[in-house]
C-alpha cells in the first residue's frame, strides 16, 4: 500500500489481539520482524511500514551524520511522520479502538523511542531491541500510561548502555513505565530477550 504517509504492509489478525507496529533496522524492510512478531503474539495484526530514508541504498528511519550520531532535526521530523502514519493507518484499517504496540530493532527501535517521547498521542507502548537515546532534549510530555520494554546488550558498541540509560531517565522523568532487560551479547535480539518481551506484552 502506498497511499498513506509511508509504504507499508498490513496483515489483519485476531481483532482481540494487539496490533504490532513492525519497525525494521537499517537496510531491512517490512517483512524483517514478521517472524519475531509471530513469536511474541501469534494472533496479532501486523502494520509494517518501510523506512523512508535511504543511506547508500539501505532503508532507514532517519538520517545520521555518522555511526551513532543522529541528525536530530530529521529524527524529530521522521518521528512525526511515523506518528501521522500510525493515526492514518488506524483510521484506514479500523484500528482506532485496538491496542497498538511498536516492535523495533536498532534503527527501528530508535524511531519508536523518539515517537514515544515526541508523540504520545500516537504511540504509548513499545518493545525496543538495541535502542539508544534518540533526541537530546525531548519535550516534557506527561507519559503516564506509556509502557516501554527495552532489551539491550552489555557489549553493544552501536547502542551503548550510557545512551540507553539516558533514554530510560527521560522516560522516568515523564512518569512512563519502563521494563529493562539486559543480556551479555552485542547488537542483537536474544532468545531470553524475546521471552522477556513476550511476558511484558501479555500484561
Amino acid at each position: 500500500m502506498t497511499d498513506l504517509a509511508l509504504e507499508h504492509k498490513f496483515v489483519e489478525g485476531d481483532p482481540s489481539a494487539p496490533v504490532l507496529l513492525l519497525l525494521h533496522g537499517t537496510g531491512g524492510g517490512p517483512d524483517d520482524l514478521v517472524g519475531l512478531a509471530g513469536e511474541l503474539h501469534p494472533g496479532a495484526s501486523l502494520l509494517a511500514p518501510a523506512g523512508p530514508v535511504s543511506e547508500h541504498g539501505a532503508a532507514r528511519w532517519f538520517r545520521r551524520l555518522r555511526e551513532g550520531v543522529f541528525d536530530t532535526e530529521d529524527v524529530v521530523f521522521r518521528a512525526n511522520q511515523l506518528a501521522d502514519f500510525v493515526q492514518e493507518a488506524r483510521a484506514r484499517y479500523g484500528l482506532q479502538d485496538r491496542r497498538l504496540v511498536a516492535l523495533g530493532f536498532s534503527n527501528g527501535a530508535n524511531i519508536a523511542a523518539a515517537t514515544v517521547l515526541l508523540r504520545p498521542d500516537a504511540l504509548t507502548e513499545a518493545m525496543l531491541f538495541a535502542a539508544m537515546s534518540p533526541v537530546p532534549d525531548p519535550p516534557a510530555h506527561d507519559l503516564r500510561g506509556t509502557r516501554v520494554f527495552l532489551s539491550n546488550g552489555e557489549r553493544d558498541p552501536m547502542a551503548p548502555l550510557t545512551s540507553t540509560g539516558q533514554y530510560v531517565e527521560f522516560l522516568r522523568e515523564r512518569s512512563a513505565e519502563i521494563t529493562e532487560h539486559r543480556h551479555a551479547g552485542g547488537h542483537q535480539i536474544t532468545l531470553d530477550g524475546v521471552a522477556a518481551a513476550k511476558a511484558w506484552l501479555v500484561v
